[in-house]
């Protein structure tokens, strides 16, 4: 187990606040939260895994779910924290397990952190704590190979087939995708993918 990228992981928490004010509208309207939202039963545990300042998490809450927003940054959480109705979690991907636990796990831009070595087992465990036929959805950004953004944070980045092959590998059905292209918090265009599942 590599664990999370430390540098990574001291700009979340040094940029926090940045990253809360800049993303807070644009999570709060997201339509695929809202589809994600829907797609889970009435008052259902669920899990933002990566969940950053716990802005979704808040929406979810809201909406009637019980969320479980869990982030490896000390800063991302204490964020977190202040959402009435979410529940937090300090740990990180590799700290995910159990069984049947969840009715619905929301990774948003999270997992595209994880070393590219590490992330069929992050999938496994995912699936393996969600319940059958419950919604799963990832974003990730589109490109190959692995590098670091302007700001020093890591990235793996995949292309459209090979998401879905490895989804599909770790036990989940895709149900559909959306694609965009959006300006991150280091300022540069990147493309990404959303894929819906159920496991």
């Amino acid at each position: 187990m590599s664990g999370p990228d430390r540098e990574t992981l001291e700009i979340y928490n040094n940029k926090a606040a940045d990253y809360a004010d800049r993303n807070q509208t644009h999570l709060r309207e997201d339509p695929r939260l809202h589809e994600f939202i829907a797609a889970c039963p009435p008052n259902a545990r669920v899990l933002d895994l990566g969940c950053g300042p716990g802005t979704s998490s808040a929406v979810m809450a809201a909406a009637g779910l019980r969320p479980v927003a869990m982030d490896a940054s000390v800063e991302m959480i204490a964020l977190a924290e202040q959402m009435p109705g979410v529940e937090t979690c300090l740990a990180s991907f590799d700290e995910l397990s159990g069984c049947d636990i969840y009715d619905g796990i929301w990774a948003n831009f999270s997992l595209l952190h994880a070393p590219r070595a590490d992330f069929p087992r992050h999938l496994r465990a995912i699936r393996q704590a969600l319940r059958s036929g419950r919604p799963f959805y990832i974003a990730l950004k589109l490109g190959k190979g692995e590098a670091r953004d302007a700001l020093g944070r890591y990235y793996t980045y995949y292309e459209e087939d090979e998401l879905i092959d490895l989804l599909r590998t770790a036990g989940f059905t895709p149900d559909n995708r959306t694609t965009g292209e959006n300006a991150g918090l280091d300022g540069a265009m990147a493309r990404w993918i959303s894929v819906a599942c159920h496991g």
